[in-house]
């Protein structure tokens, strides 16, 4: 379980700072890429730990939202690659 908390914790601080770096460099297609994954995984958590703690309409509420971030960032990849 430990071990699951750092490597997420790790892929959002790795997202974040990605989202940053493209800003810097003025790529604002794969800023956006990177913080709707930033989002899909903080939000994926979120629903985890909720869910642990008994919330369970937040919990829903959080992994709908985790998902539609997936989903979003499918879309973004796809418009990314191919436009």
């Amino acid at each position: 379980m430990k071990l699951t908390k750092i490597i997420s914790g790790v892929a959002v601080v790795a997202t974040s700072i990605l989202a940053v770096i493209f800003m810097v460099m003025k790529n604002f297609n794969w800023a956006v890429f990177c913080i709707t994954v930033m989002f899909t995984l903080t939000n994926a958590v979120r629903a985890k730990d909720m869910a642990t703690k008994g919330y369970e309409k937040e919990s829903k509420w959080m992994r709908n939202l985790s998902v539609f971030f997936g989903v979003a960032s499918l879309a973004v990849l796809c418009v990314n690659l191919f436009m």
